[in-house]
């Protein structure tokens, strides 16, 4: 019996993933509920449980490869000898034959119907077949040929016990339609294989840079791929007079290849595929995934937006005097952005029609009672707006550690689907990023953003007499559909004025 997981609804309208890195290989006895790949959508890197217990038979796609929903991830059987029958030639398809061989094959079966294998898990696209799994796999991309027939390949899976054998896949040289050969291998430091990679972020910092960080000789134990082995391969890329291809060289694989194709600029620009020293080489970077969500929101957001931006220089010397008083008063820490993320949230009560989104197919102002907060945030994946979901109940402790888990968060990205969904109002710190201000675009389908700059000591006139003071600039982008200046203009006063005086806060709460 062959059992088919397949790529399971994203919600929130998104139909494809890119596999990040496969978590399992072929041959694997695996159980229900556990981890079995990690995608990324556009909203986030995610791990997929299997709906079914048994042993691997095949995976379906590679490293980068874009895939959609319901189409096949892999295939389960209840044993390993289902594998071997699975990975038979039929016919005149003309592939190899495949033999796998397992200590204890008995064992394998038994303890995979020990775990329920065959179980299914509501809200995955599963399917029964009593086809063999090589007829499943050839048919199910709608032909015979090359084209359309996915190839088995090898997981970036950690090192297991000599006891277990390993089934790995060897690929020809050109694609044919059919499976590719199935060899067993017991010994995991075999140079022929890929290395082991647990992290993901060594895998998204090799992926990023153009290449496949399971072709490197890991210098971990049990030859695990550490970060510092692909910074070390990326330094040696760019060394001045490097040649071509460093001294440790993934191999050669579709994958590769294809990442190098797309690779990014600065130190992934040596690894698309041209000499270093040619610098006035081309790159294409894709728009796709992440990227292309944020582009078509910030596009729309332009297209449809009559947006207004006004700035505000104001004296934060106070609202240091706060945080440090608090501080002492609680024995806690409190960010200067938690605090001014409490201004925000007081602030869009007083002026609540800032907190609403435009319905253009009813054009009508949808003026929103909760507020939910989005803290722009720069990650790895680039550009994203985590969001803090019922702020107003919210209190400045639960507000200050909201803030620190998206903070914790962001240098990966590994936010949530429902973390980036849902903002009333946005909230973006590029202070961190050494600028005073800036024409922020708005968040659609927002109707506001507030932008704080670097706080830094300058020159201010206090009591007619200059004095040195902490000084942050504000800037407020709203849509002039959902008001006018005044109530902007009202609103970006009332957090100055929370932040020269934050007492004055006590008079709202």
């Amino acid at each position: 019996m062959s059992r088919e997981f397949l790529l399971p609804d994203l919600g929130e309208g998104l139909t494809e993933a890119e596999i990040v890195a496969w978590l399992v290989a072929p041959g694997d006895t695996i159980v229900i509920d556990q981890a079995v790949v990690e995608v990324e959508s556009a909203k986030s890197i995610v791990e997929l449980p299997s709906p079914y217990g048994g042993v691997v038979a095949s995976l379906f796609g590679e490293p980068g490869q874009v895939i959609h929903a319901g189409q096949v991830l892999l295939t389960v059987v209840d044993s390993t000898a289902d594998v071997a029958a699975s990975a038979a030639p039929t016919g005149s398809a003309g592939s190899a034959d495949a033999a796998v061989s397992a200590p204890d094959t008995a064992s394998i079966a038994a303890s995979a119907t020990a775990e329920g294998s065959g179980a299914v898990l509501v809200g995955y696209g599963t399917t029964e077949s009593t086809r063999p799994a090589r007829k499943v796999a050839a048919g199910r991309f709608g032909g015979t040929g090359a084209a359309s027939m996915p190839r088995v390949i090898t997981a970036d899976a950690p090192a297991r016990p000599a006891a277990t054998p390993t089934v790995a896949a060897t690929r020809p040289a050109e694609p044919v339609a059919s499976v590719s050969t199935v060899a067993v291998s017991t010994n995991t430091a075999d140079p022929t294989h890929r290395s082991p990679v647990v992290s993901p972020i060594v895998r998204r910092l090799a992926r990023e840079n153009g290449f496949d960080a399971s072709t490197l000789q890991g210098s971990g134990r049990d030859s695990l791929v550490l970060r510092s082995d692909v910074e070390e391969y990326l330094r040696a890329l760019t060394a001045p007079g490097a040649p071509d291809t460093a001294v440790v060289t993934p191999a050669a694989t579709p994958a590769v290849v294809g990442a190098a194709a797309i690779g990014a600029a600065g130190v992934g620009a040596a690894a698309v595929g041209v000499s270093p020293a040619d610098e006035s080489a081309d790159i294409r970077i894709p728009i796709s995934g992440l990227r292309k969500v944020v582009a078509q929101r910030l596009a729309t957001s332009r297209r449809e937006i009559p947006e207004a931006t006004i700035w505000l220089d104001v004296d934060a010397t106070a609202l240091f005097a706060a945080r440090d008083q608090l501080r002492a008063a609680t024995g806690e820490r409190f960010s200067v952005t938690a605090l001014i993320a409490r201004f925000v949230v007081a602030g869009l009560r007083q002026y609540p029609v800032l907190n609403s989104s435009v319905d253009t197919a009813s054009q009508e102002i949808l003026q929103h009672g909760a507020v939910n907060l989005g803290i722009a945030a720069q990650t790895s994946r680039g550009l994203m707006v985590p969001v803090i979901h019922g702020a107003h109940a919210m209190s400045t402790r639960q507000l200050r550690d909201s803030i620190a888990a998206l903070v914790a968060q962001s240098p990966e990205g590994t936010f949530a689907p429902s973390a980036l969904t849902g903002g009333t109002f946005t909230l973006n710190n590029f202070g961190s990023l050494g600028v005073d201000g800036s024409a922020a675009i708005i968040n659609h389908p927002e109707a506001a953003i507030l932008g704080i700059g670097r706080m830094i000591e300058r020159p201010w006139v206090v009591n007619h007499a200059l004095a040195v003071r902490t000084v942050v600039e504000l800037s407020m982008v709203f849509d002039h559909r959902v008001c006018d200046g005044g109530t902007a203009a009202g609103f970006l006063t009332y957090i100055a004025r929370c932040i020269e005086n934050p007492v004055s806060l006590v008079a709202d709460l």
